[in-house]
């Protein structure tokens, strides 16, 4: 009895290995698909070649990381992405194709800090710069309307760094807007010691001045970035009339 045991267990150890397709078929089966964008069979080959090859091949960790974000295997995307990058494949892409991945799955700070560190090492990357301006263009704006000028003001610096005109200009528009603001109030609260406390109202207005001058010195950067924004130069009009 047990030499038959021992023999039907072999029998099926032998008919596995034999099953088992042979990694080069499923790579270029896996190429071919993906080439014909069919890319729930492309995921499978891929995926299939990867783990029989312990990892090794990073061209086609990447390409299975782009059939695994096609059939929104978002999560799965990310290993093969990290894959890629570890092994240095189209590093800059592989980080952006892994943000986005992340950002699918709602991972909002590993969105960013992935973007971060993407930028580091690609930062020409078109991708990751227009996503990462985004993110903190959106975040910036949002944190304006909720009240919170400093964190908005922290969101709107991020952006400053990018090669994105559009991008770079709203947030150098945005920044001055933020800076009038406060200096404005400053001025609104020290306005009833003008006559009471004359001091104290010198110091205040000194405060709203230094506002006013960040305030200029965004809104001339943003003019200089982008020429023909006029919102940019009715602010800066605005502001150093402010300052008379």
């Amino acid at each position: 009895m047990k030499k038959l045991i021992f023999l039907f267990a072999f029998c099926l150890t032998v008919t596995n290995i034999f099953a088992q397709t042979d990694p080069s078929q499923l790579k270029k089966e896996g190429s071919d698909a993906f080439n014909a964008k069919n890319y729930p069979v492309a995921y499978a080959k891929f995926s299939e070649y990867l783990k029989q090859t312990n990892n090794q091949d990073s061209a086609i960790a990447y390409y299975c990381g782009m059939a695994a974000d096609e059939v929104k295997k978002y999560a799965e995307a990310v290993t093969f992405f990290d894959i890629a990058i570890q092994k240095k494949f189209n590093t800059g892409n592989a980080y952006a194709r892994k943000a986005l991945a992340l950002d699918a799955l709602k991972k909002t700070d590993e969105y960013v800090a992935t973007l971060e560190e993407g930028l580091k090492v690609d930062p020409d990357n078109k991708t990751m710069i227009k996503n990462y301006g985004l993110h903190y263009l959106k975040a910036g704006i949002a944190a304006q309307k909720a009240g919170k000028a400093e964190e908005a003001e922290e969101c709107f610096k991020k952006v400053i760094p990018l090669d994105h005109k559009t991008y770079k200009t709203n947030a150098l528009y945005s920044l001055g807007v933020l800076c009038y603001n406060d200096g404005a109030n400053i001025l609104k609260k020290a306005a009833p010691l003008a006559n009471s406390d004359a001091d104290k109202y010198a110091a205040e207005k000194e405060k709203a001045d230094g506002r006013f001058k960040e305030a200029i010195g965004y809104l001339e950067e943003a003019t200089k970035v982008s020429p023909e924004d006029t919102k940019s130069k009715t602010m800066l009009s605005q502001v150093q009339a402010a300052m008379k």
